[in-house]
């Protein structure tokens, strides 16, 4: 029995410390896109979230350690999405041009949901801070706009292959527009404290597509 109350009080403690590991990150991470990473500091977190330094320095051995995890969390992420997204549309169709479509009408759906103006993107966040990271973060930086400009330029060769465009187009470049739209969109967002422009700027992106592959009755 003894064992058993250790046990559950150790599964307790561990529960308890990845709760505030999440906060410390949560917290940091809404920071970093209202200030910036250069513009937050350990005092300002730790006075945010209430907690002492030491109890910081507890699950994080400095504040590079925590944007590096941070970044990781955020790159992880996205990455998952953009997988689902393209798996899911492999599986609903075999035609090129509507798994396209269907990975870029997922990402509507998640946007249109939203009431209040997106935060932003943490990528884009560290990016604008590039020379305050490592070599290392900066490779987590791009992960999802490689893994994002690979797949989808293959995915577009596909659609070209079997729709011809009906005007001359550089696939990586168009491939890379989906990419860029989000981080566009999200700063209109932010600034004018309206929702619903990614979602209609994916929109815009979709009907694009659809025209610039239709083929002619």
């Amino acid at each position: 029995m003894h064992h058993t109350v250790q046990y559950v009080y150790i599964a307790f403690m561990a529960k308890k410390g990845e709760d505030t590991r999440k906060r410390i990150l949560d917290t940091a991470q809404h920071l970093i896109l209202s200030h910036g990473y250069g513009g937050m500091s350990v005092d300002q977190l730790i006075r945010q979230l209430g907690m002492t330094k030491g109890a910081f320095f507890h699950h994080f051995k400095s504040k590079n350690e925590l944007a590096r995890i941070l970044i990781q969390r955020y790159s992880d992420d996205g990455v998952a999405l953009f997988k689902s997204a393209l798996a899911r549309a492999m599986t609903y169709s075999d035609d090129p041009l509507q798994q396209l479509l269907i990975v870029i009408r997922q990402y509507e759906e998640i946007f249109e949901e939203l009431t209040e103006p997106y935060d932003g993107c943490l990528l884009a966040a560290y990016a604008y801070e590039f020379r305050q990271f490592d070599e290392q973060i900066r490779d987590v930086v791009n992960i999802e706009f490689n893994l994002s400009r690979k797949e989808l330029t293959k995915l577009l060769k596909a659609v070209a292959r079997k729709y011809p465009p009906r005007r001359e187009v550089d696939l990586p470049s168009l491939a890379d527009g989906f990419m860029s739209l989000f981080e566009g969109a999200f700063i209109l967002e932010k600034s004018l404290g309206e929702s619903g422009i990614t979602h209609q700027q994916l929109r815009h992106y979709r009907t694009y597509i659809e025209l610039l592959f239709a083929q002619e009755a």
